[in-house]
């Protein structure tokens, strides 16, 4: 049975009622979705646009184990929506992830994970997974290439609706939570590694490694094989390629 979507014409942002709910003891499943965000937000507090006619998303989860791992949602939503959107696009594999949970279509961002978490009155934390997809228009005056769905869809189609892809990305995610409550991260990593972006490429980061993008850990992390020949773990932060696709 798939989450309840609670749906709104106007909202500051759809994580940030995701909050709201959870810090007030609500712990869903819960979906959340609005025609149009006033404060939408990316990574690092930047500023999501959302024009309309895109889709914006949060699921609102209640996380009993390690805070650490609640990561690993990430991994689901990145899979769940890559696969949603194959079936929209004329080249399904020019969809690929790039970590930790961007999604890039022809080498071009069209969509964007947002994970934040806070204590539960009920004990373990709420979830809010924050998921933002360019389905008619891709905003400009971005420091990355930025695309839309609506530019790579199969012969004779039209952009879908935000509803027409809500309900099967919201399909697609409980498969893979579902998949990662039950069997644990691996069958994640290896469907994710199949869809990463810059695998064997050089890369720096945020925080001033350099090296080649070896791996991925069996909890998420990112595998840099520095020039050294020493390989070091990567949690947390930005990551970014020569062709300049950004975080």
């Amino acid at each position: 049975m798939k989450p309840p979507i609670k749906h709104y014409p106007t909202l500051d942002s759809t994580n940030e009622e995701a909050k709201r709910r959870g810090s007030a003891g609500e712990t869903g499943p819960l979906w959340i979705t609005t025609d149009h965000q006033t404060h939408g937000r990316g990574r690092r507090a930047r500023h999501w646009q959302s024009p309309a006619g895109n889709l914006a998303a949060t699921g609102l989860y209640h996380w009993t184990g390690p805070l650490f791992h609640s990561a690993q949602l990430g991994f689901a939503a990145a899979l769940a929506v890559t696969d949603t959107l194959s079936s929209f696009v004329r080249d399904p594999d020019a969809l690929v992830i790039k970590w930790p949970n961007d999604i890039l279509l022809g080498g071009a961002k069209i969509a964007g994970i947002l994970l934040e978490s806070g204590a539960s009155p009920h004990g373990g934390h709420w979830i809010a997974i924050g998921i933002g997809v360019n389905l008619a228009t891709a905003p400009g005056n971005l420091p990355y290439p930025a695309t839309a769905l609506g530019d790579h869809l199969k012969k004779g189609r039209e952009a879908p609706s935000p509803d027409a892809v809500l309900d099967p990305l919201i399909g697609a995610f409980e498969r893979w939570r579902l998949e990662l409550q039950d069997q644990g991260f691996a069958p994640l990593r290896t469907a994710w590694l199949a869809r990463a972006h810059g695998l064997g490429q050089p890369l720096s980061t945020s925080s001033g490694e350099a090296g080649i993008f070896e791996d991925l850990t069996k909890e998420g992390a990112l595998v840099l094989r520095q020039n050294s020949g020493r390989s070091i773990e990567i949690s947390a932060g930005e990551v970014f390629f020569a062709d300049r696709e950004s975080s």
